[in-house]
């Protein structure tokens, strides 16, 4: 479809996927005891530095990772500016060619309109070359009588009868010229009606943009705010105690890890503007999907490494009620394995960064699935590409956030992950 091979080349969208891996930071907690009878001043007093000595380097690893989010919101923000330019540019393709069809729709019209006024004029001719020939006698010998002459009898029937079939043959060719017209006119009106639902589909794409766009201004200025009360706590720590200091980490750390979750709800809904479902801003829990989805394994042979779900791993990113969640499965083989698409879509984001997923490809499946592909080494597609099952997306790396040669493979419905292994064949 000329709308999606358009739109989806744009994809500038989710450079926004930024690192939904990056591990929550270390939580250090004191190791002081209460205060008894029997602690001296001196002990109280290496306690509490203690104490805070502790929370700085928490809060250290909560602004390191805010830090982090605000990089990754301001890739979303540039992609979501690039996707309005992009969008822009696909209204106005859509509007010039509404334009040109109306203006052939309008000419094929007048031409309708001529043709049957000729039809008119040759039928009225033919009605009165029938009046004339029931006025003159009705038969030949009455004619040769009243000319007296058999050339001036013969002429003027066979005139009469030549005009009769002439005017006959122009009206039947009228016809046809007219049926062929209203025809044309008939596929332009389909073309054009075609052309202005593509283009309330990219105006609704426009619609949606921009409240994202207002979510993720939002997301911004909340961050922003974050990082500068982390930075003043910091350096606050001396004047406060450790039990007040805990307590506004603690719920630092909270918003932390909400705008975390947002920011990467407002990733995965810029790649869905355009990509078959715009997926509303909202947090990213678990779930599954229905039915009918069959995806083949992205690349041949290779190991599972670590499945979908809760883990102890202190890498993932904490999901909900789980502290730690792994989003996808990895699969680990040879660096620079090829990696396959794992069913027909098309290409909605190709990102090459260095945090997070590292260099990775989105695809769009259609009814609201998406699956991605991780610490690539490089890329093998295009933004608004489309894409059949096992065609080759890119090799196997260990690229962002990767211990080792590995694809991410992870698959969302309407914004939730979902195991994959749901949707796989057996090994």
């Amino acid at each position: 479809m000329r709308r999606a091979a358009a739109l989806m080349l744009a994809a500038a969208m989710c450079a926004a996927l930024f690192a939904l891996r990056a591990p929550a930071p270390a939580r250090a907690t004191t190791v002081c005891s209460s205060p008894s009878s029997s602690t001296t001043a001196t002990d109280a007093r290496i306690c509490a530095q203690s104490a805070l000595d502790q929370l700085k380097k928490r809060l250290g690893g909560d602004l390191s990772a805010a830090l982090t989010t605000q990089q990754q919101l301001s890739e979303t923000v540039s992609a979501a500016t690039a996707r309005a330019q992009l969008l822009a540019a696909e209204v106005s393709q859509e509007e010039l060619r509404i334009t040109q069809l109306q203006s052939q729709i309008a000419s094929l019209d007048e031409q309708i309109t001529s043709l049957e006024q000729r039809i008119d004029n040759e039928r009225a001719q033919v009605k009165a070359l029938a009046r004339a020939m029931y006025r003159r006698p009705s038969s030949f010998l009455d004619i040769l009588a009243s000319s007296g002459n058999l050339a001036d009898a013969l002429s003027a029937t066979g005139d009469m009868l030549l005009a009769g079939q002439r005017a006959h043959a122009l009206q039947e060719r009228l016809a046809d010229d007219l049926a062929t017209v209203q025809a044309d006119r008939d596929a332009r009106q389909s073309d054009l009606d075609d052309e202005q639902a593509t283009l309330d589909q990219v105006q609704g794409s426009v619609d949606q943009l921009v409240t994202i766009q207002v979510q993720i201004d939002t997301l911004t200025n909340q961050l922003a705010g974050l990082i500068a009360h982390i930075r003043i706590t910091v350096a606050q720590l001396p004047n406060l105690s450790p039990d007040v200091a805990a307590q506004v980490t603690g719920l630092m750390e909270q918003e932390e890890a909400n705008l975390s979750q947002q920011s990467q709800s407002a990733a995965w809904a810029l790649a869905g503007v355009g990509g078959g479902d715009a997926m509303a801003l909202m947090a990213l829990p678990t779930g599954s999907g229905p039915g009918g989805l069959q995806l083949s394994w992205p690349m041949i042979g290779g190991t599972l490494t670590q499945p979908f779900g809760p883990t102890t791993f202190a890498l993932e990113p904490p999901l909900g009620q789980y502290p730690h969640f792994h989003t996808g499965i990895d699969i680990a083989a040879a660096y620079g394995t090829p990696l396959l698409a794992a069913a027909d879509g098309l290409v909605v984001a190709v990102r090459h960064t260095t945090v997070g997923y590292g260099n990775y490809v989105i695809i769009a499946h259609g009814g609201g699935y998406f699956t991605l592909y991780g610490h690539l080494a490089g890329t093998q597609v295009v933004d608004g590409q489309h894409v059949v099952r096992g065609q080759l997306v890119g090799v196997e790396g260990a690229t962002g956030l990767a211990t080792g040669p590995h694809v991410h493979f992870e698959l969302r419905y309407n914004g939730a992950v979902i195991d994959p292994l749901a949707y796989l064949p057996p090994r």
